[in-house]
């Protein structure tokens, strides 16, 4: 098994590899030696999802089930356990992960910055291989070439900070007529660089910013 064979068998149900590593043994099933960190494969995930008996049965936290019914699969066709960001306690450290992988670093607002996804980074599962693969290289953080950072001056009410998240004053501004981050998604998400390529459909940020409010 490869990375290669991995990603093309997560790109059929419009998934993508968002990084790798290798995990500390206390962070995951005995005998995992590899991480395949999986998340939605922009623009086309949300038309892909919106198919889904998950998304049209009406019952709760849609995308969760149709992520553990999906990488679920997947694990078990690549001989790999699967691993979530939800479901706990207890709960996997995929913060930690994303960031051991190389290819996701805090941001200037606090966020985590992916060196494709950008600040639309979101992480739907994990593969667990018993495999002890080769990592390949990873890019620099995107941010350290930024020169303008859109994203530190994007937010209305400057709730995003590098060291602190002014939830309160983020959901209140949400119901201002003139804030369009509840149809849009976030506003500093969206000015960031290195995501522009990697833009979520309005539909899709309505869905999550409505489950954020």
């Amino acid at each position: 098994m490869n990375f290669q064979e991995i990603g093309i068998a997560a790109e059929k149900h419009q998934l993508a590899i968002y990084g790798v590593l290798h995990p500390a043994p206390e962070d995951v099933p005995e005998d995992v030696q590899t991480l395949v960190l999986l998340g939605p494969d922009e623009p086309g995930f949300w038309a892909y999802f919106t198919t889904s008996p998950e998304y049209q049965d009406g019952q709760p936290d849609p995308i969760d089930r149709w992520s553990a019914r999906v990488i679920g699969d997947l694990a078990n066709k690549l001989t790999a356990k699967a691993l979530f960001p939800f479901g706990g306690p207890p709960h996997q450290p995929f913060i930690s992960w994303a960031r051991q992988s190389g290819r996701a670093h805090v941001s200037p607002v606090g966020m985590l910055v992916h060196d494709v996804a950008g600040l639309w980074t979101s992480y739907r599962g994990a593969l667990g291989l018993s495999e002890w693969l080769e990592l390949p290289e990873t890019a620099p953080n995107p941010c350290l070439s930024c020169e303008a950072q859109p994203c530190r001056t994007a937010c209305p009410v400057g709730a995003l900070q590098p060291e602190f998240y002014d939830v309160p004053a983020c959901k209140a501004d949400l119901d201002r007529p003139e804030n369009d981050c509840m149809a849009k998604g976030c506003a500093a998400r969206r000015a960031c660089p290195v995501g522009q390529g990697f833009q979520r459909t309005e539909a899709q940020s309505a869905f999550h910013m409505e489950a954020f409010r």
